[in-house]
């Protein structure tokens, strides 16, 4: 969008009218993080402001004032996103929600907690504790905001027993493109009436409204809980283990699966100690994590018992119930496997979710590309669910490119999707354009004009504006 810097100064000057002066910045004022996202692939672009409301009066008199001058908004939170969503367009406006961090209302009554955009889970985290409760989506970065969550459905390891954002939140007060504010959903956890718009607006990416409050679902907190760590010789061998765990009615917290090379990445980075025994670890291509909790101790030390029994029934090579503090350090390290991939030299990092039976298949589909390729690929996963995590090692961006398309290609001919849990983004997007079904692509097109006729959310992301028809 070009604009002179006449025009730039008078919507610089209109949002401070509508934020103060302090709450905007523009130039050399703007900090660098507020460029880009934690996406390996993209570039930083330096936004015409930064703008910091307050209220959701104050968010929809912004988005009024970018919608008459026809300016790109991008909202933002802690920015830990990996798909590029949150970074802005150029001569576009950050609308920074790190100033709406209220959780407004904890309902112990109705297990609900109310909370604006730029709460961060770790804040939510220790909130919940204090009354025995917990919001149960952890992406692997506490720091990470609800309204990045809600933005990109985030997921993580608790999904296979919690699922993952969308089937937290209940309601929503959000922004629309036209500057109009609309509240979804509520404190209940069923209701017919009409189209769900909280769901439209769960995943959107910012690109059909800005959220500005979401009620979402508190449950109540296990005191106790046990981190088992089975190898195995084949990932074939994990996979098939899984299925049969989530049918024991065992219920874990999470079921994990880590390929060797990844395993030994984080357990050196992370200083993490595993008691595998040498000739075990030798024979080992692959790690499955289940972490089980309840409320009472006797109980969890039946389940795990009966977890263990049933791994080696399963061809683990062992089982291995970790002390609590190492157990720990192992969720923290897979938590963070990103930074240990990033460090490693990652060049991308791909989310693909496909049916969790199907992950033998599609994981040796996978070894066949990059093979082909002449790439590495290696990473982790949520097996619970099927969400399998792959760090990417290839220069080259085109045969990188080529390499990521035919590995996307290769889990939706499994019945997956590209992204799982991160998003699209703008990092992904030319995926979706040449992959998925145009008549979905259209529709989608269709919905954001109908909740951002000017065009103005997060434009460039999941699809490039000028597809928009």
């Amino acid at each position: 969008m070009n604009m002179s810097s006449t025009v730039e100064l008078g919507i610089v000057e209109a949002l401070a009218d509508v934020v103060g002066r302090a709450a905007v910045s523009t130039g050399d004022e703007i900090h660098d993080d507020y460029t880009r996202d934690e996406a390996l692939t993209a570039q930083p672009r330096l936004p015409l402001a930064v703008v910091r409301p307050a209220n959701t009066a104050e968010v929809a008199r912004i988005v009024a004032l970018a919608g008459a001058a026809g300016v790109a908004l991008t909202a933002r939170g802690s920015g830990t996103g990996l798909s590029g969503a949150c970074i802005p367009t150029d001569g576009g406006i950050v609308v920074s929600f790190e100033r709406m961090n209220e959780i407004i209302e904890l309902d112990l009554d109705n297990h609900v907690a109310v909370v604006q955009p730029g709460v961060t889970l770790e804040q939510l985290d220790q909130a919940t504790g204090a009354h025995g409760l917990v919001y149960p989506v952890f992406p692997g970065e506490s720091s990470a905001s609800l309204g990045g969550n809600v933005a990109t459905n985030a997921g993580g390891m608790r999904a296979v027993k919690y699922g993952v954002t969308r089937h937290q939140v209940l309601g929503l007060e959000a922004v629309l493109g036209t500057g109009e504010v609309i509240r979804t959903g509520g404190k209940f956890v069923k209701a017919t009436t009409g189209y769900d718009l909280t769901q439209l607006i769960v995943g959107s990416e910012g690109t059909l409204a800005l959220v500005t409050e979401a009620i979402v679902k508190l449950y109540p907190r296990p005191a106790h809980a046990a981190t088992v760590l089975a190898p195995f010789a084949a990932l074939a061998d994990v996979t098939a283990a899984v299925p049969k765990i989530v049918a024991s009615g065992i219920g874990p917290l999470l079921v994990e699966y880590i390929d060797f090379i990844t395993m030994d990445a984080i357990a050196r980075g992370h200083g993490v100690e595993l008691g595998v025994e040498p000739a075990v670890k030798e024979q080992a291509l692959a790690y499955l994590v289940v972490v089980l909790e309840d409320r009472h101790d006797e109980r969890l030390e039946e389940d795990t018992a009966e977890l263990a029994e049933l791994l080696g029934t399963l061809s683990a090579l062992d089982v291995y119930v970790l002390p609590s503090a190492a157990g720990a350090k192992l969720i923290e390290a897979r938590e963070k496997a990103f930074w240990t991939a990033k460090a490693a030299g990652a060049d991308d990092i791909l989310d693909m979710v496909v049916p969790r039976a199907s992950i033998p298949q599609y994981m040796a589909a996978v070894a066949d590309l990059a093979q082909q390729y002449g790439s590495l690929v290696v990473g982790c996963g949520h097996a619970g669910d099927g969400n399998v995590h792959l760090s990417v090692f290839q220069k080259d961006a085109t045969v990188r490119h080529d390499l990521i398309r035919d590995v996307f290609a290769a889990g939706m001919q499994l019945g997956g999707a590209i992204s799982g849990e991160h998003g699209i983004g703008t990092e992904k997007k030319a995926y979706v354009a040449e992959l998925e079904d145009p008549v979905k692509l259209a529709l989608m097109r269709r919905i954001k004009a109908a909740f951002d006729p000017c065009g103005i959310l997060n434009p460039g992301t999941i699809f490039d504006p000028e597809e928009t028809s």
